[in-house]
């Protein structure tokens, strides 16, 4: 378990910004940062990270939260797994109590899992650097492809042995329990278990056998995966074997060296896209760091979202023969779908990235990059019309594949720039391609689009109410005087109050004071279970001789309490920002609190006071004759004081 102080420590250093932007590519805005939402698919950004709240607000799906919140949402981890992550990112030693059996039982699988990969990598690579074998063959092969031994060590490069029980004996032998070895896929189980019964030691054998090792990581840098490479000649065998689905490898939606590119796509804006471990590794070695494969499987638009995080530039580079240009083409078009600005860029020869940085200098290799990229409707248009032979009809049909890809691209005025320059290029009116486009996307279903560009819109409702729905009454005060007790709780503000000979005079109250007397005087208690929580607890602090502020709630144990906290803080500046964004200069809410929070108060004595007078005259409508005339003098006395408190409001009373 982790003290306290450790993790008020821990909350302290990890300054939103730089987490945040470990994950996506985050531009400045005013005292914010925006980026792309790594929790729903959006092509506009709606993602805010505000470095002076230490919190993240999405608009388009609404996420927020903290530091901490978002290594749990974006990782899949607990809140002691997020808390270490963090502890290890800044550099903050975690000496936690010794744990009972109970609690090392109750300890997550998913941890487990990892844990049991990282022996693994670690494994393989002993194996690799301490075995006859494994510096012979293993180590002997990547030396052979050229690969030094910095950038073996750097991606931890390995081997596994022709020993059919190697790793799984070994990891049973130091405490690592079989079943997880399976659910990781790095044993399989044996025919002769029985099922139903524990699994042993003798139950599995290894998956890896005679192979050189390449882990693959998630963006948190663990190890989740490995791709095994045959070292012999034996067509019978596959050439890679890599992990199975598992409860932590999704290969759908993992990339092959996004954790060791995620900073040179930052920094360079831009991504390369190859086709497998070895290319990703011979361009780090050749200087180009911002580059991840597909690892041999086709491209998803899960592997797209993941690289649109940190940019929307990127430049594929796949194989010089036919293959290689039909997969870069296949994945031209779902990159345009999803809002990525494409460049293809083709090898010599039939080399490959890899192959291709072997016969040159990596400034060359560097040089032939930058110089050969071409923009995808060039590169698409001259790799098509190759195949029409002067053939009219299979020039309409590659015409036809060219549009189709125009009409993908989500932004209007891009496809425009496409429409005009391929219209050029193909000799076509502008207006028949702009024709065609339309008729395309009109095909594919325009609902679907404004639905995602209000998913994306940095305003969103609240909420929107349906026909014939109860509201919740006072929802928006409770809210409000919330959200100013948790921010301002310790301002102080003179109120008009009576002594004992009824003289009227000023007393200093903090907000927080002021509210809570308030409420409790007229025996006012929340409605909305949460809101009433979060005033429980802060009355409770108050007692306690504490002075709860925001950050208190803003890191609460308790995910109820401290989403809505951090919900009010995102919201706090928000409408300010955007008068800003229009010239207009809002005053300081500091200066208003006496007069916003006096105001919040009566607007919710004055719903209060017709919620109770709606009950009354129902009640009016069933009672007994004997019992009208009391409940209609309740009526009377209940609605004067409504009026009264609406005076107060500046609100004219229609009769």
């Amino acid at each position: 378990m982790i003290p306290k102080d450790t993790i008020d420590k821990i909350v302290d250093a990890a300054r939103i910004e730089e987490v945040v932007g470990e994950f996506i590519t985050l531009k400045k805005r005013g005292a914010n940062y925006l980026g792309l939402c790594p929790f729903h698919g959006e092509k506009t950004p709606s993602f805010t990270v505000s470095p002076a709240k230490g919190i993240y607000k999405c608009f388009g799906c609404g996420k927020a939260g903290t530091s901490v919140n978002f290594i749990m949402d974006s990782q899949q981890l607990s809140y002691p797994e997020a808390l270490k992550w963090l502890a290890k990112k800044y550099g903050i030693e975690i000496v936690e109590r010794e744990i009972s059996v109970e609690e090392r039982a109750a300890q997550t699988e998913k941890e487990s899992l990892y844990i049991v990969m990282q022996y693994a990598q670690r494994y393989f690579t002993d194996m690799m650097n301490n075995s006859d074998m494994g510096r012979s063959i293993g180590l002997g092969y990547f030396i052979e492809r050229g690969f030094t031994k910095d950038i073996i060590q750097k991606f931890g490069l390995g081997y596994s042995s022709e020993d059919k029980y190697g790793l799984s004996r070994e990891a049973v032998k130091n405490s690592y329990k079989p079943e997880y070895l399976v659910k990781t896929g790095l044993s399989i189980l044996s025919n002769q278990h029985v099922e139903g019964t524990p699994i042993t030691e003798k139950d599995i054998f290894d998956r890896y056998q005679n192979r050189v090792m390449f882990p693959i990581h998630d963006t948190a840098g663990r190890v989740i995966g490995f791709g095994g490479r045959i070292l012999g000649n034996d067509k019978k065998m596959a050439k890679y074997i890599n992990s199975p689905q598992t409860d932590i490898y999704d290969k759908s939606k993992v990339l092959y060296g996004l954790w060791f590119a995620k900073k040179a796509i930052q920094e360079k804006d831009n991504v390369f896209l190859v086709e497998g471990y070895t290319d990703v590794i011979s361009m780090h070695q050749s200087g180009i760091e911002n580059v991840v494969a597909s690892s041999g499987t086709s491209l998803t638009v899960e592997q797209i979202k993941a690289i649109h995080r940190f940019t929307s530039n990127i430049t594929v580079l796949f194989d010089g023969d036919s293959a290689g240009e039909k997969a870069s083409i296949r994945a031209i078009d779902l990159l345009l779908e999803e809002g990525m600005n494409v460049k293809v860029l083709m090898f010599p020869d039939n080399d490959d990235p890899d192959s291709f940085s072997k016969k040159v200098t990596a400034e060359q290799f560097q040089d032939y990059i930058a110089n050969n990229r071409q923009d995808f409707l060039a590169y698409k248009t001259r790799a098509l019309f190759n195949e029409t032979k002067n053939d009219p009809i299979r020039k309409a049909t590659v015409i036809k594949d060219i549009v189709q890809s125009i009409s993908l691209i989500p932004d209007a005025i891009i496809r425009s720039v496409y429409i005009k320059e391929c219209s050029t290029i193909m000799e076509l009116a502008e207006n028949v391609l702009q024709q065609e486009v339309n008729k395309l996307r009109r095909a594919k279903g325009i609902k679907g689009e404004q639905k995602q560009e209000f998913q994306s819109a940095e305003v969103v409702p609240e909420f929107i109410e349906e026909e014939n729905q109860e509201p919740i009454i006072a929802d928006s005060e409770e809210k409000e005087l919330l959200r100013l007790i948790l921010h301002y709780g310790n301002v102080i503000i003179a109120v008009e109050a009576e002594n004992n000979e009824n003289e009227a005079h000023e007393l200093d109250l903090t907000i927080a004071e002021y509210v809570i007397f308030e409420l409790m005087r007229d025996e006012i208690s929340f409605l909305n279970p949460i809101h009433q929580m979060i005033l429980d607890e802060y009355v409770h602090q108050l007692q306690e001789g504490n002075l709860a502020e925001f950050n208190y709630f803003k890191n609460h144990l308790n995910p109820a309490i401290s989403t809505f906290a951090i919900e009010m803080a995102s919201s706090t500046s928000e409408l300010s920002e955007k008068w800003l964004a229009f010239g207009v200069i809002v005053e300081k809410e500091i200066y208003n609190l006496k007069r916003s929070v006096t105001h919040t108060l009566y607007s919710l004595k004055e719903k209060r006071l017709g919620q109770m007078l709606k009950e009354k005259q129902d009640l009016l409508k069933t009672a007994p004759e004997e019992e009208q005339e009391g409940i209609l003098r309740e009526i009377l006395h209940l609605s004067k004081v409504k009026i009264n408190v609406n005076k107060l409001l500046g609100r004219i009373v229609v009769k």
